[in-house]
């Protein structure tokens, strides 16, 4: 379709049409009108650089329909709906589900011209952000894309990483706490031979200590009262892949024994059975404890740790790696604002890149992608120091009072790594509270586990 249309409108009501049409080409846009909301699905493509305004109501392909079929198109278009007063709830169920906004009939040319400005605004910038990520994707490997860095240290990590990534060694993380060790651990799978078969991230210092051995080896049918069946074990999962074992300093003792078996034969019985099960998987362990202090405190086994150890990777902290900040910062602010699909906002100052070298990070990365989150909502104190303001209007009581509660989720999900039984238990509400506002605040615990 020609370049120059701006808007697709689609209505049935001819009047509607001419007159919609009218108003926004006075306002200086191209704009392309149609009957029918299949004729309309045609001229899309994911290179179309404007946004579709459509009515709800219509004979065939209705306009919630017609939304469906565009985002499977282009999930990032900006398609308004136009609704009656007795559809309004309709239409908030629509926006929920990917709708950019929606008019209620009758509606202004003013209000209809203000919604179709902030669409084209928000296409503007989702294309040019997905151009900015597919050139940053197409120069260097995985490896040059999540871990940021060219300090000295960074580039001996990714080096290290690389070199181990091809072969079947067995690797040991080690790392203070957000350093990045599930990060590692992830690509050492991905830029592996085993990148297409599972990979099982167990994470057993969250693991109930009563039943770790179940939820790992699994059981047979019988094996304890209330065992009606046989069950796979989290281990199992991981067949032909990578078996990613987190925080093994948790291990107790009569543990140990057991993972020292399966790390130096491959196999392992479920709990109260007998038959061995043969696990073909790397196996890759992390820890922000000192084994070797464990060792020769006797709560961890030596040979254990020579077998997990064939290999390491001590990933380093931020306070090794200073010269690394600015561009880290501005890498982590970037994901972030495309995890939140926010375009347009403000760019930290060189004045506030360089006071962060100034600051203490015990959190490492984890912690700077706290402070990315609060710079992105314009909520952290600090960021007034050297950022570039992107607005003057002020803030709604509302709008303070929802930014302070995402805040406070957003701090407690972080600070319990994406748990959710710990999170709701921490702020005093239920689990179906915390998921409902969750979804309101449109975050996912998977962005809060510990990564990078």
């Amino acid at each position: 379709m020609s370049e120059k249309t701006d808007v697709i409108f689609i209505d049935d009501d001819q009047d509607v049409r001419d007159t919609t049409v009218e108003s926004l080409t006075v306002a200086g846009w191209q704009v392309m009108a149609f009957a029918k909301a299949e004729r309309a699905l045609e001229r899309l493509s994911r290179d179309f650089s404007g946004i579709v305004v459509s009515d709800i109501r219509m004979p065939g392909m209705d306009g919630l329909k017609f939304l469906a079929a565009a985002q499977e198109i282009d999930e990032a278009l900006p398609v308004i709906l136009i609704t009656g007063h007795g559809d309004v709830p309709l239409a908030v169920d629509a926006m929920q589900k990917g709708a950019f906004d929606f008019l209620e009939k009758p509606f202004s040319n003013q209000s209809l011209r203000e919604r179709v400005d902030r669409a084209l605004q928000f296409r503007k910038l989702s294309l040019e952000n997905r151009e900015l990520r597919a050139n940053i994707e197409g120069a260097g490997d995985a490896l040059d894309r999540l871990m940021v860095g060219s300090s000295t240290v960074m580039t001996r990590t990714r080096e290290r990483l690389r070199s181990l990534a091809p072969t079947d060694l067995d690797v040991l993380i080690t790392g203070e706490t957000g350093t990045g060790k599930d990060l590692a651990a992830r690509l050492l799978h991905d830029l592996s031979p085993r990148a297409g078969k599972p990979f099982v991230a167990i994470n057993l210092a969250v693991l109930p200590q009563d039943n770790i051995e179940h939820l790992l080896f699994g059981h047979e049918a019988d094996a304890f009262p209330g065992a009606s069946r046989a069950r796979y074990g989290r281990l199992e999962h991981a067949r032909g892949g990578t078996l990613y074992l987190d925080e093994v300093g948790s291990l107790p003792p009569s543990l140990q024994t057991k993972l020292l078996r399966l790390v130096e034969t491959r196999t392992f019985e479920r709990v109260g059975g007998y038959d061995q099960i043969d696990l073909d998987a790397r196996i890759i362990t992390s820890t922000n404890r000192s084994l070797e202090d464990m060792v020769a405190n006797g709560d961890f086994r030596q040979d254990l740790l020579y077998r997990f150890a064939v290999a390491t990777v001590a990933m380093p902290s931020l306070g090794d790696r200073l010269e690394d900040l600015p561009a880290l910062f501005q890498h982590l602010l970037a994901a972030t604002a495309t995890r939140h699909n926010v375009f347009d906002y403000r760019r930290p100052s060189a004045q506030f890149l360089s006071s962060l070298s100034q600051r203490q990070w015990p959190g490492n990365v984890r912690e700077l992608r706290n402070l990315a989150e609060r710079f992105l909502m314009g909520i952290d104190d600090e960021q007034d120091a050297g950022a570039t303001p992107g607005g003057s209007e002020r803030p709604t009581l509302h709008q303070i009072m929802e930014t302070a509660e995402r805040e406070t989720l957003v701090d407690a999900l972080i600070r319990h790594e994406g748990n959710l039984k710990a999170t709701y238990e921490e702020l005093g509400i239920s689990r179906k509270t915390l998921y409902e506002k969750m979804i309101r605040h449109e975050l996912n615990r998977v962005d809060f586990a510990s990564g990078e």
